[in-house]
């Protein structure tokens, strides 16, 4: 098994002016991405990294005292096969004193999921338990509306690929305002990820989006093992203010 770091990166709410959560981002030891940390695993073993991954994940958001939500990534197939994956990552979010209502699990849109149904039962229970299920890169794949329709996520992030330029793609305009409506019909908040221009930004702003991520707010940062020292959030301030966004209350 490679050896990893992890990194947070902020989503911000623009309306409220606040870091709302952090999502964790295994990195190698050097920095490396995801993909690269996860193609040094054997297949066999991918789904033993993926559940102890996270443990790691949420002890070293409590060790840095990140104090709001917690966004953690999940592969849908753990998901959809086991209900016994997640006993431990509790057991570490209690020992930091982390309710399970500041819990976020991710499922990549994208993801082949065989039994949906049986999928919905089983993030029914995790919800039951009081975490927040997400849908990552929503948009990317063909199965994100049936996703909606079966077991209703409680955010969705919009895939980057969607957000990439959107102020001047009109066909993408229209993409998102549709799930923007359908989402605001079914109590689901939308995340933007990928942001990387103030002209994103404002236009999906002025579309009613209000929680964002991305290089334009903050890169992924704390990176971690060995800890280093709790990190102001300094950059964050300086990249709002270079776009004329009042700071920010940092959780």
């Amino acid at each position: 098994m490679p050896a990893y770091s992890y990194a947070f990166q902020p989503i911000v709410d623009t309306a409220a002016r606040e870091v709302v959560s952090y999502e964790a981002l295994i990195r190698g030891p050097r920095g490396e991405s995801a993909l690269d940390v996860f193609s040094r695993v054997a297949r066999e073993d991918l789904h033993r990294l993926d559940r102890e991954s996270r443990v790691v994940a949420v002890g070293l958001a409590g060790q840095l005292g990140i104090e709001c939500h917690l966004n953690l990534n999940v592969l849908p197939r753990d998901v959809e096969h086991s209900t016994s994956d997640f006993p431990a990552m509790l057991a570490m979010a209690a020992q930091w004193g982390i309710a399970t209502s500041r819990l976020t699990l991710e499922l990549t849109e994208g993801e082949v999921i065989d039994d949906l149904v049986h999928f919905a039962d089983v993030i029914g229970e995790y919800r039951a338990m009081g975490m927040r299920v997400a849908i990552d890169d929503f948009g990317a794949g063909y199965s994100g509306l049936n996703l909606l329709a079966d077991f209703q996520p409680d955010m969705i992030k919009l895939d980057m690929n969607l957000v990439r330029g959107i102020e001047s793609r009109g066909p993408r305009q229209s993409i998102a305002r549709a799930i923007a409506m359908v989402c605001d019909d079914l109590g689901i908040d939308i995340i933007a990820e990928g942001i990387e221009t103030p002209d994103e930004l404002a236009w999906l702003e002025d579309a009613g989006v209000r929680l964002f991520q991305g290089y334009l707010i903050a890169k992924p940062g704390f990176e971690c093992l060995p800890l280093p020292a709790y990190q102001r959030f300094d950059t964050v301030q300086q990249r709002l203010s270079a776009i004329g966004k009042p700071a920010l209350r940092l959780a």
